[in-house]
């Protein structure tokens, strides 16, 4: 098939960008009344609410919190002590007001993160960006004094990677000029800069192929413990670790596809697929530890921290300054474990955590204490922050959000749907108590299934406000692809493999409609990027399972996508195209090149940004485009101008863009329900 719409991939090409704003005001003309207006202004009431909890990180005596209001929609980095957190009225030491910042030099930025000199805190490399997308502006902050410094490091905009060495040495990975970004737009060098050094003198360190992903340079500023480590990123699930060891790097001999950590005296692997080693082949999923010092020396006795089962799978570790911490997912359900290395890894049960709730470590204090810090959300549970000291203090409620809707209206239940291939896949159903069973409820549908990210049971004011007090039914969708099981569950779904998440998808869909929950009309569902993938594939491949489908941020054109914007950095997940034998089994979930005039589908809002520098709005314009050529009915597209991958970049932008997809969702699955 001839595309037609190559013209669209010129992102900011004056014709192109013509046609998104035409679009956009037409997207939006259809939805304009009064009603609308006060659904968008109830929803930034969540996002600006000044009850919400700032959420902190620790850097030596201080915790640090970025906030957005609707006074500071750009918003301000600040700071404050344990004590006042704890209070009824914090005080908040203000470092950086971005919209000041923004009005004083001319540009909007978008606040990207601050990266603070370990042991030192006096000092934090700053990430600007100019429109929200991944390319940042860097610029050395002085705390202190609350200024950037005019001599400091400033990195131009590009996707960079950095890291502090010492107060005046900087590892750097960013746009050096031809030649020195991946095809997949991120760095292929690691080079030290010092301070005062312009950045074409900054020396090379390591340099990868321009076929892999990226590169990255680290060094461990932990006391006793001080390290470098350059990271070879080959792909998104495989890459190689090398130690500097008299200046020279030395290979971590484990396998491409495992993830590992090194921290103080210990090398842990947690392998992405069998591993046999030492005579022992350990499980995909397993945690494994063992010293740094032996594993270099030859040893291969590693002690297994974890081993999955059916059940249960490893998603996060989070070492303290004396044990660690594994967040484990026991059929969707957080538990956490405290591991204690002294001891030979004994294991026990971390007690006072909430119960029935999605519980994961936000931050430890691994340099200098035992303190952690937790962040425990429910479907129907407001968000709250504890803290605790392992051996000393169990978590105690510092902070709890407000509820946003009446949870108590409400009921959570998990279900399992059976795939095509046999697979039970679970779904998480909020519904209001008592519901009747007789397929009417407007229903919507949200998954992801790529990249091993696990979709899990989280508070959203949102979806309470603008869909559950409504009448409609939210159901989370796990299935395959994501990490919810391990990534065993996410190579189920891998490349040619990639329909078996949308055969989940759509068994669920089906589970819905055989329960009496909804029916096909008055179901509706929506995704994001990858998950913007997996509901464009609904649309084109199963269409009559759906009343409505919205299709955020999207990869749609899986022919083209190595070529769009960050597209080729995953290959590894969906394959190559111009592979003539992998694009046989991608174009099976092409929705670009599955889409037929003559086929029967239901509406869809599709919505990118001009500025996201990582999928790119082209995918989702030329959907838009080549279906209303087709002349298929209710094909509406929406394009923010800033706001990079979230699609919007503060909080009155991103509550409109709510507004109008749950808006637009209710208009076609609820028609006749109130």
């Amino acid at each position: 098939m001839t595309d037609e719409n190559l013209w669209l991939e010129d992102i900011h090409g004056e014709a192109p960008l013509a046609w998104a704003a035409a679009q956009s005001a037409a997207t939006l003309d259809r939805f304009a009344s009064s009603d609308f207006d006060q659904r968008a202004r109830q929803l930034l009431e969540v996002f600006d609410s000044e009850d919400r909890i700032p959420v902190v990180k620790r850097r030596g005596a201080h915790y640090y919190n970025f906030w957005r209001d609707r006074e500071h929609p750009r918003g301000l980095w600040r700071r404050t002590t344990l004590d006042s957190y704890r209070s009824a009225d914090t005080d908040w030491e203000l470092l950086l007001d971005v919209d000041e910042l923004g009005h004083d030099e001319g540009t909007q930025w978008v606040f990207s993160g601050a990266s603070l000199l370990p042991h030192d805190y006096t000092r934090a490399l700053v990430a600007l960006s100019p429109d929200g997308g991944d390319a940042v502006t860097v610029r050395e902050f002085d705390l202190p004094s609350r200024t950037f410094l005019a001599d400091g490091f400033i990195v131009p905009t590009a996707k960079s990677d950095y890291s502090w060495i010492d107060r005046d040495t900087i590892y750097l990975g960013t746009d050096f000029g031809p030649g020195s970004m991946t095809a997949s737009s991120y760095p292929r060098t690691v080079r030290r800069l010092r301070r005062g050094q312009p950045l074409s003198e900054a020396s090379l360190v390591h340099e990868v192929s321009a076929s892999d992903l990226s590169v990255s340079g680290i060094h461990h500023h932990t006391v006793g413990f001080e390290r470098d480590l350059i990271v070879e990123h080959l792909d998104f699930y495989r890459s190689r670790t090398f130690l500097i060891v008299d200046g020279q790097p030395v290979q971590l001999q484990v396998p491409d596809d495992a993830d590992i950590s090194v921290r103080q005296e210990w090398l842990l692997v947690h392998p992405r697929s069998d591993w046999a080693v030492g005579g022992v082949v350990y499980p995909t999923g397993a945690l494994l530890a063992i010293s740094l010092d032996a594993f270099l020396g030859g040893e291969r006795g590693f002690h297994e921290l974890f081993r999955p089962d059916a059940h249960t799978a490893l998603e996060d570790w989070n070492f303290t300054a004396t044990r660690l911490i594994l967040t484990l997912l026991v059929d969707v359900a957080s538990t956490l474990v405290v591991l204690d290395p002294a001891t030979g890894w004994t294991r026990s049960a971390l007690t006072g955590v909430p119960e029935l709730s999605t519980v994961q470590v936000i931050d430890t204090d691994p340099d200098l204490s035992d303190e952690f810090w937790l962040h425990s959300t429910g479907f129907t549970t407001p968000s709250t922050v504890l803290r605790g000291v392992l051996g000393a203090v169990d978590p105690e409620v510092i902070r709890r959000s407000p509820a946003f809707f009446d949870a108590s209206r409400f009921d959570v239940q998990q279900h399992w749907a059976i795939s095509n291939d046999g697979t039970r896949v679970p779904y998480f159903k909020v519904a209001a108590r008592g519901l009747m069973l007789d397929g009417s409820h407007p229903t919507l549908l949200s998954g992801y299934g790529g990249f091993q990210v696990s979709r899990l049971p989280e508070y959203s004011g949102i979806v309470g406000r603008a869909w559950l007090e409504r009448g409609g039914v939210f159901v989370l969708a796990n299935i395959r692809g994501g990490g919810e099981f391990g990534p065993g569950w996410h190579t189920a779904a891998l490349k040619r493999n990639r329909p078996r998440a949308y055969e989940d998808f759509a068994a669920i869909a089906r589970d819905l409609v055989t329960r009496g929950v909804t029916s096909p009309a008055r179901l509706g569902c929506e995704g994001r990027s990858n998950g913007g993938l997996l509901v464009g594939n609904m649309l084109t491949r199963y269409p009559e399972l759906f009343g409505a489908v919205v299709c955020g941020v999207p990869l749609l054109d899986m022919k083209r996508y190595t070529h769009l914007s960050a597209g080729a950095s995953w290959i590894a997940e969906y394959g190559d195209p111009d592979v003539a034998e992998e694009w046989e089994y991608i174009r099976t979930f092409s929705p670009y090149q599955l889409v037929r005039e003559e086929g029967a589908y239901p509406p869809v809002l599709l919505y990118a940004a001009t500025s996201d520098d990582r999928v790119g709005p082209v995918q989702a314009r030329k959907m838009a485009a080549r279906m209303q050529a087709m002349g298929i009915d209710d094909v509406l597209y929406y394009e923010n101008s800033d706001g990079g991958h979230g699609g919007a970049v503060d909080n009155s932008h991103t509550a409109r863009l709510q507004a109008l997809v749950y808006e637009f969702l209710w208009r076609n699955l609820a028609a006749h329900v109130e």
